[in-house]
């Protein structure tokens, strides 16, 4: 039946409205059973060797990664670093890995590269901060901050996530300090 409007009757709208909820709750709790979930780990699984396997990182031009300041750096690097009081330990990287690069933690790593390119936002009136005689420049991302190394014989980026603190910034201008000596800073 049809109303003098021309609107189909309240209880067949009603009805229709119903059976769509019906359907919707269905297909969300159908979909919520048969998908597969991630297997549950406890908190001292999830900075385990293997919480979620080796981590993929992509290769970026870093030409004097084979430099032996580069090799010493990464042999000096710690095992593990402190991040907002948690301890973050050294990665796996997925194969091929990039030379020179290390990772800390799962989730969003702490990711160290050595042997890089000057980076383009070094210039003479670059706000730099000084942590442990190590100059560092700088670079906010999306949801992490990349830091570079900008007065040593090698460019070197540590990228941090937002949520890591300050704990990676020292730790690794206390190892960049100890293995590798200042030089002046190159703006060309």
């Amino acid at each position: 039946m049809v109303s003098e409007t021309g609107a189909p009757p309240r209880s067949l709208v009603v009805l229709a409205a119903v059976l769509a909820t019906a359907l919707a709750v269905t297909v969300a709790v159908l979909g919520f059973v048969l998908s597969p979930g991630e297997p549950d780990r406890d908190a001292s699984d999830k900075d385990g060797p293997d919480a979620s396997g080796p981590l993929p990182l992509v290769s970026i031009p870093a030409p004097q990664s084979g430099s032996s300041e580069c090799t010493s750096l990464v042999e000096a690097a710690p095992l593990e670093l402190e991040s907002s009081g948690e301890r973050l330990a050294r990665r796996e990287l997925a194969e091929p890995a990039p030379p020179a690069t290390l990772a800390w933690g799962h989730g969003e790593p702490v990711v160290l590269r050595c042997g890089l390119d000057r980076p383009p936002e070094l210039t003479r009136s670059s706000t730099l901060r000084s942590i442990d005689g190590v100059q560092w420049l700088p670079v906010p991302g999306e949801a992490s901050t990349t830091w570079y190394v900008v007065d040593r014989d090698v460019y070197i980026a540590l990228t941090v996530p937002q949520t890591a603190g300050t704990g990676p910034l020292q730790q690794l201008s206390e190892t960049v300090a100890d293995v590798l000596p200042a030089v002046p800073l190159d703006f060309e």
